[in-house]
């Protein structure tokens, strides 16, 4: 049987980290030459890094950590998943972390600092120049998963009274613009954005032309309160590309720009896929024991719903005892209920989340897929009752595990969307808990409608 490796290799190519890259860094620690480690990964992004972090084992990464010492890159810390992030800090000095830390923007501290231990915190914040660390500090206080934790410090901003010539030369003379910006705000003398302008419009535009003139009708502000899932929502509905955040008395206090923004909802997507899996925020950098830790409760959970589904089956103990053929078929319909179920659930779950399903629309949602239930659930009943007549040669066997078909695609096709929409107005995450209870339905009512039909036709 081929390895793992072997298995993957045809994938290289579709990698800016090849396999032949890993194997010259993974020479390179375990000679312990420094110098050929720096020309592997001198042009390696951040993003790639972090990948070669993860395919390393425990040992060669804390040496590669090691014989990197203060070259290792800020921004490494920034692409690492937080489980892998949280080893890799440990594994740095006090001085590399803070070095490290002193390069990156102010919103990558904020997220940086948001896993530490008091001391590290406390470590890179003195590490910090004084204006910096009071950013930093205000940044902090805003509630976690806010758009005040999103946000850059880092903002351009012109009067509003400023032409294109102004901004300019006022560009031209910064030392201190941000790395990466895509408007200039514009604010009044109460440092109130009023409006934005893109640098493509600055750019084409005569010296003389005021900014006024050039704002752009996207232009929305975000509170600094605002949760993060709402201000990803807002970029991807309205195609923003950064937005002013605000506090309470909508002065400017930073900005979001859209590679935030994207991370969010590539975050929000992933957590809902693992969520609908069991499994949370494990990735594959973690430890055994924590996997067991974090799939070990939702196992608990679905063995109860089998002992469940079980406890449903032997009420018809009789029923299965006068007609064997029934054990065959059973989990025929528990099955095709189940994955009925999961198609309508992960389509409810994800439009809860992209907010297309609210409740102006949810019973239009509930009688489209309690339709498609009931055709589908129709076609299938022809198909498997015709394999049951086939099979057996029962006739009335047939149209027993037909009459249960339509009965639990039915089901499936309710309960997959109906109960996200319930536990999301109850104020629990539709993508934790929704696959659980949807199997449990599926299950019990497909047993219980076939065991119920066959002892009322067949006996």
């Amino acid at each position: 049987m081929a390895e793992p490796e072997e298995l993957l290799e045809q994938d290289d190519d579709a990698y800016a980290l090849d396999r032949e890259t890993i194997r010259v860094v993974r020479d390179a620690v375990d000679a312990e030459d420094r110098d050929a480690l720096l020309a592997a990964m001198e042009p390696m992004h951040p993003a790639d890094i972090a990948d070669l972090l993860e395919q390393l084992d425990e040992g060669p990464r804390h040496r590669l950590i090691a014989l990197l010492g203060h070259d290792f890159d800020g921004e490494v810390l920034s692409e690492l998943d937080e489980g892998l992030r949280e080893e890799v800090i440990a594994a740095l000095s006090p001085a590399v972390l803070t070095d490290a830390v002193r390069k990156l923007e102010s919103d990558d501290v904020v997220d940086l600092l948001e896993t530490l231990e008091e001391p590290q915190k406390e470590a890179i914040l003195g590490s910090l120049t004084r204006p910096d660390r009071i950013a930093i500090e205000r940044a902090m206080s805003f509630p976690d998963g806010s758009a005040g934790r999103l946000m850059q410090r880092e903002v351009v901003t012109a009067p509003e009274h400023w032409t294109v010539g102004d901004a300019i030369d006022f560009m031209r003379a910064s030392l201190d613009l941000p790395e990466q910006f895509y408007h200039i705000v514009l604010v009044d003398p109460r440092y109130r954005p009023i409006g934005h302008v893109t640098l493509g419009k600055v750019m084409s535009s005569d010296r003389v032309t005021p900014l006024r003139e050039l704002l752009e009708d996207s232009f929305r502000t975000i509170p600094a309160t605002q949760d993060e899932e709402d201000v990803a929502y807002a970029f991807n509905q309205y195609h923003l590309i950064s937005a002013p955040v605000v506090d309470d008395n909508d002065r400017l206090v930073g900005v979001i720009t859209i590679d935030d923004a994207m991370i969010v909802l590539s975050e929000e997507n992933e957590e809902d896929l693992l969520l609908l899996a069991g499994v949370g925020d494990e990735s594959i950098a973690d430890r055994t024991l924590q996997i067991v830790r974090q799939r070990f409760p939702w196992l608990l959970v679905n063995l109860g719903t089998a002992i469940l589904a079980s406890l449903v089956i032997a009420q018809f103990e009789d029923v299965l005892a006068a007609v064997v053929a029934l054990a065959v078929l059973m989990p025929i319909v528990a099955s095709m209920g189940g994955n009925a179920g999961t198609q309508s659930m992960t389509v409810a779950v994800r439009a809860i989340a992209t907010r297309d399903l609210t409740g102006s629309n949810a019973w239009r949602v509930v009688r489209r897929e309690v339709t498609a239930g009931l055709l589908n659930g129709v076609a299938f009943a022809i198909i498997i009752g015709i394999v049951g007549v086939i099979w057996f040669g029962n006739v009335l066997l047939g149209v027993v595990i037909a009459l249960a078909m339509v009965i639990n695609l039915v089901v499936a096709g309710l309960a997959g969307v109906l109960l996200p929409i319930l536990l999301d107005k109850a104020g629990v995450d539709p993508a934790l808990a929704s696959g659980t209870f949807v199997t449990t339905v599926t299950d019990v009512v497909g047993f219980f409608a076939f065991l119920g039909l066959a002892g009322i036709i067949l006996l």
